[in-house]
C-alpha cells in the first residue's frame, strides 16, 4: 500500500484526484492511503437533504459523491482517504467500515479515551458525542473517500448543520481529552493501526 501525507489540500481538487485514481486504476495498482486536512468546507453526501443545513454562513458547501449526509471539514481534523480494491482484500463494504471504526477506536485507546459505536449511525463516539465520521463511495469494487477524525479543530461550524443528518448531534475531539495532541502524532498512529487491522 502506498501512503501519502499531503498536508492541507483543497476539497474539490482532492475529490477529482480520487475519482481519477479510482477510474484509471487496474488490478495491478497498489491501494493507497491519503492523509490530509482540508480548509473549512461543508460537504453534502450523494443523497444529502438540504434541510440538514440549518443556516448559511461563509463556509462553502460542496456536493460530494460519498454516502451519508452533510458534514464539516476543517484544519485540525485528520481526513484519511482509503483507495482500496475490495476484491483484493476479500472485503465487503460493511467489513471495511467496521475495520475503519476499529482503527479509530485503537487510536483513541492510546489516549485512554473510551470510544464506542452507535447502532445505525456509522462512525465512532465518545460519551454519546461523535468524534469520527466515515463516508465511502464504491465504484467497480474500488473505494474512495474515507474517515474524518476530529483532533484539534474549531468545532463551532458543526452547530450550523445536523452532522451526518442527525439532529442535535454533538461533536467532540481528541484535544478535549489530551490537550497537547498533534495532527502529526495522530497521523502516525492512524497508519500503524490501519496496517495492523488490515494486515490479513
Amino acid at each position: 500500500m502506498n501512503i501519502h501525507y499531503l498536508g492541507i489540500q483543497d476539497y474539490l481538487s482532492t475529490l477529482l484526484k480520487m475519482k481519477e485514481f479510482t477510474i484509471n486504476r487496474t488490478e495491478h495498482t497498489p491501494d493507497e492511503l491519503w492523509l490530509l486536512e482540508h480548509p473549512p468546507v461543508y460537504t453534502q453526501g450523494q443523497a444529502g437533504k438540504p434541510e440538514h443545513i440549518l443556516q448559511a454562513n461563509s463556509i462553502p458547501i460542496i456536493q460530494s459523491d460519498r454516502g451519508g449526509q452533510v458534514t464539516y471539514h476543517g484544519p485540525g481534523q485528520l481526513v484519511v482517504y482509503v483507495l482500496m480494491d475490495l476484491a483484493k482484500k476479500a472485503l465487503g463494504v460493511r467489513s471495511l467500515v467496521s475495520r475503519l471504526e476499529q482503527v479509530v477506536i485503537s487510536i483513541l485507546s492510546r489516549y485512554d479515551i473510551p470510544a464506542h459505536l452507535c447502532c445505525g449511525a456509522p462512525g465512532v463516539y465518545v460519551n454519546e458525542k461523535k468524534i469520527a465520521s466515515i463516508g465511502l463511495r464504491v465504484k467497480n469494487g474500488r473505494t474512495y473517500h474515507g474517515v474524518a477524525l476530529n483532533v484539534t479543530m474549531d468545532l463551532k461550524p458543526f452547530a450550523d448543520i445536523n452532522p451526518c443528518g442527525f439532529e442535535q448531534m454533538k461533536m467532540t475531539q481528541i484535544s478535549h481529552f489530551k490537550s497537547d495532541v498533534t495532527i502529526d502524532e495522530v497521523c502516525h498512529f492512524f497508519v500503524l493501526d490501519f496496517l495492523y487491522h488490515f494486515k490479513s
